[in-house]
C-alpha cells in the first residue's frame, strides 16, 4: 500500500494511508485513492484528505513496509 506524508508549516507531519495520487484543486492539495487498474484521478477516485496548499511545505511518497521490516524496526 502506498501512502504520503506531508509536512505542514507548523512542523506537523500528516500521513495519508492508501493515497496513491494527489492534485491541486483550487486552494487545496487533495490526496486520492485510485482504481488499481486505472492509476489516474477520475470521478471514481476516492478523496482521502485535503490541506490548504499554502500550508504544505513538502510531500513525500512512502511505500508500504512488509511485515518483516516493521518487526525488525520495532525490535531494534
Amino acid at each position: 500500500m502506498v501512502s504520503h506524508e506531508i509536512t505542514l508549516k507548523n512542523d506537523r507531519v500528516e500521513r495519508i494511508e492508501g493515497a496513491d495520487a494527489y492534485a491541486q484543486e483550487g486552494q487545496l492539495t487533495t490526496f486520492f485513492r485510485t482504481d488499481p487498474d486505472r492509476r489516474i484521478i477520475d470521478r471514481w477516485s476516492v478523496r482521502l484528505a485535503s490541506f490548504r496548499t499554502s500550508e504544505v511545505l513538502g510531500v513525500r511518497r512512502v511505500e508500504a513496509q512488509g511485515p518483516d521490516e516493521a518487526f525488525l524496526r520495532a525490535a531494534s
